[in-house]
């Protein structure tokens, strides 16, 4: 995988501009009887949802004018989710590609889906239904394990710590805290000082962190952020308290750009997660299910992960590795958001 972490890197993670809208439509035009896909996504105002959204229009597919792609911002909201579900339904889409705000409630818009004989293709985040079609995603319970065993390693497995969650009910926030508490019970001298959800959210994490600071001064020694943004956001309450980022353990998820940076600055570790992979491969399946099978792969997502065999689109579940955001990787990545 790493000899081909470049290749990859310079295509997913392209600069981008999504407007946050409804309805986001691919660049190309397209005849009528192309495969018609549909893309509910849970919220694009944080960068890797855009770098997922920019990803599918990159797709080869989408280029070419091969398929009809739409991209429904869900705008963090389940019940704007449904009913984007309902106007894909009576459209008559041809698949649907689901990243859920919420891993119960989207279980009723993929039944209505599924009544009306519409593919759904799960991506990034879970969702409680046996009625999926396929998943593609990365293990979440290994990212969360991952960034709190760098913070307990990083402490000497002593001390306290804090966690930064993400929206409550989502199957990212519910998985990774399953992994940080995994990692927290190897050491038992840690306490948990805090525990509460920060949305995804750069600035609401800041805001509880100041909070945090306050509550419990020169007693907190780790930070636990489900998300590069909220490991960011604590970051920049340490530093508006007139403290030294380098006196805390700093960990996120995902390797967005100012985590990437934060990364080279030695302030915080991340886990890149492949919202290229993550996004093509879902793209890939869905045309794959809406012709019936007939259909070759046709993004390079597949060469890229040997131990992610294509196998004809009819796994239930493609695994997305992650990659660790090192030294010896991050200018590479910095590099390919130019």
């Amino acid at each position: 995988m790493k000899k081909t972490l470049k290749s990859w890197t310079m295509k997913a993670i392209l600069a981008s501009t999504i407007v946050a809208g409804t309805m986001l439509t691919g660049q190309a035009a397209f005849a009528a009887d192309n495969p018609k896909i549909g893309a509910a996504v849970y919220g694009l105002n944080a960068e890797f949802m855009q770098i997922w959204a920019e990803s599918l229009k990159q797709h080869p597919a989408v280029v070419k004018g091969e398929v009809d792609l739409t991209i429904f911002d869900g705008r963090y909201d389940a019940l704007v989710q449904q009913e984007q579900f309902e106007t894909m339904i009576t459209q008559e889409y041809d698949a649907i590609i689901f990243v859920p705000i919420d891993v119960e409630a989207g279980a009723t818009a993929v039944q209505a889906a599924s009544d009306a004989g519409i593919p759904v293709i799960g991506s990034n985040t879970r969702v409680n239904s046996d009625l999926l079609t396929a998943y593609v995603g990365s293990d979440d319970v290994q990212s969360g394990y991952m960034e709190a065993k760098y913070i307990l390693d990083k402490i000497g497995c002593k001390g306290n710590v804090v966690i930064l969650e993400g929206p409550i009910g989502q199957s990212a926030q519910i998985s990774r805290l399953e992994g940080n508490k995994k990692a927290l019970a190897e050491c038992p001298d840690v306490k948990v000082l805090e525990q509460q959800t920060a949305n995804w959210s750069r600035a609401e994490s800041q805001t509880l962190m100041e909070n945090w600071l306050t509550a419990h001064p020169n007693e907190i020694d780790g930070v636990i952020g489900q998300n590069d943004e909220m490991a960011l956001g604590a970051i920049e309450a340490i530093k508006a308290a007139g403290l030294e980022v380098s006196d805390f353990a700093i960990a996120g998820i995902d390797g967005i750009t100012d985590a990437l940076h934060a990364v080279k600055r030695n302030d915080m570790a991340s886990i890149l997660q492949d919202a290229f992979a993550q996004a093509q491969g879902a793209l890939d399946i869905a045309i794959s299910k809406s012709k019936d099978g007939d259909y070759e792969p046709m993004s390079s997502i597949w060469a890229s992960y040997s131990d992610m065999p294509w196998n004809g689109g009819t796994d239930a579940e493609y695994n997305v590795p992650w990659t660790p955001v090192t030294l010896d990787n991050v200018d590479v990545l910095l590099e390919s958001r130019k």
